[in-house]
């Protein structure tokens, strides 16, 4: 069976690469890149939402979109 079809050759340099640019960053710019990853994806997932269900007032949607975002959230912590 040919393994290039299941490797990623890009893989291992690209998480060495990412890595390494998270080493480099101090711990505030760490945590700025993280909030703003998450504010990111909050929006990107509240426009999808707007997307699949545009019918919605702003209340009907408002109260959707936090039941969902209810379900995203992980229940170790």
């Amino acid at each position: 069976m040919d393994t290039q079809m299941t490797d990623n050759p890009k893989k291992e340099p690209a998480d060495s690469a990412y890595l390494k640019v998270l080493t480099d960053m101090t711990p505030e710019a760490r945590l700025r890149q993280a909030l703003e990853l998450s504010d990111f994806t909050r929006e990107l997932f509240r426009q999808g939402l707007r997307a699949r269900f545009p019918a919605l007032s702003g209340e009907e949607f408002e109260r959707l979109y936090l039941e969902r975002l209810e379900l995203c959230h992980n229940r170790n912590y």
